[in-house]
């Protein structure tokens, strides 16, 4: 009965994107557990088809996901408690992974930070969605046909509904990632600047057409057509400006709260004494100060922690999580 409940809740009307997400409604879904939510769904036929208890706070979705045309993937670290509350609403941060990784994108941050210590007193729902190797959070062009895969009406039409329905999130959001998904956080924040109440980007690709065939080169190495995701950058460029978290700065209304960080390449303090120079995290570096002077200039609440020395590793972008995690969270608690 739980499931057929939470079908039914799930296939209340969806706000189409970019439309903001209005006040989570109550439903059947509250206080169900996380082990009783297989089988909701979205309008779209999106279904949630595991919800797997990794540990008290590590749950792992997979849902059947028509933007994908395949399964997609999310993990929860779920807040501390979760359970003893169980018609409380959280608000949710996503926490966004970046390019190449070996293993699954969507563990990517609980196998490489302490995020579980990290979030452990944060009041909300820290949810780190597949990405794909090189996805680039955008829904692909190719060649104009769009279809699968569309990463951005993955996590913003399908995850989120079954987030709010399934999880008991609510309406406050913010976003944050790293390199690729640093532009993720950045571009998604400005392209539905009110779904979003914060967002952050550590070493980020926060200025994509300020090397374009540096983001061509991560697709082809990933063994991706180089202009299936957003087109040849002269012939689409307005495609390329539509998703460039620095071309969509003007989107985010003035005072909207931005972390930023990045090093500069040079060996830093987390780095072993052998640890050559980082000739991707100078470039990456290079757009964070572009970005950083274009956004106060458009009044944007821009924190900038451009630190010199440091490389474009974890030790760094767990660290700089646990400085922006006081941004992030202020908007939705």
């Amino acid at each position: 009965r739980a499931v057929a409940a939470l079908t039914a809740l799930a296939a209340a009307p969806l706000l189409p994107l970019p439309a903001e997400a209005r006040a989570a409604g109550t439903g059947s879904s509250a206080g169900r557990s996380p082990e009783a939510l297989s089988g909701s769904r979205t309008p779209a036929h999106a279904r949630l088809v595991a919800a797997d208890r990794v540990s008290e706070r590590v749950l792992d979705l997979t849902i059947d996901s028509p933007a994908l045309g395949r399964e997609g993937h999310a993990r929860v670290l779920l807040p501390t408690g979760y359970d003893r509350r169980p018609h409380r609403r959280w608000p949710v941060l996503y926490l966004l992974h970046g390019c190449c990784d070996p293993g699954p994108g969507w563990e990517a941050w609980t196998l490489n930070t302490d995020v579980e210590g990290i979030t452990a007193d944060t009041p909300a729902l820290i949810v780190s969605p597949e990405g794909g190797p090189v996805g680039f959070y955008s829904d692909w062009w190719n060649g104009g046909r769009y279809g699968p895969p569309a990463w951005e009406t993955f996590h913003l039409a399908e995850l989120r509904p079954l987030l709010e329905r399934a999880l008991r999130a609510n309406g406050r959001r913010a976003i944050a990632g790293l390199s690729m998904g640093g532009f993720g956080a950045l571009s998604y924040a400005a392209r539905h600047p009110r779904l979003f109440r914060a967002a952050a980007s550590f070493s980020g690709v926060v200025h994509t057409t300020l090397d374009p065939a540096g983001v061509q080169g991560i697709l082809t190495g990933g063994g991706a057509d180089p202009t299936a995701l957003w087109g040849d950058p002269a012939a689409q460029s307005p495609l390329w400006d539509a998703h460039n978290p620095y071309a969509l700065i003007p989107r985010l209304p003035r005072g909207y709260p931005v972390y930023l960080a990045c090093g500069n390449g040079a060996p830093g303090p987390l780095d072993p004494p052998s640890r050559p120079e980082d000739t991707l995290e100078r470039g990456l570096g290079e757009m964070a100060g572009r970005y950083a002077r274009r956004a106060r200039g458009h009044g944007l609440a821009v924190t900038a922690r451009l630190y010199g020395p440091g490389t474009h590793t974890w030790p760094y972008w767990e660290r700089e999580l646990t400085r922006a995690l006081p941004l992030l969270t202020a908007p939705l608690i």
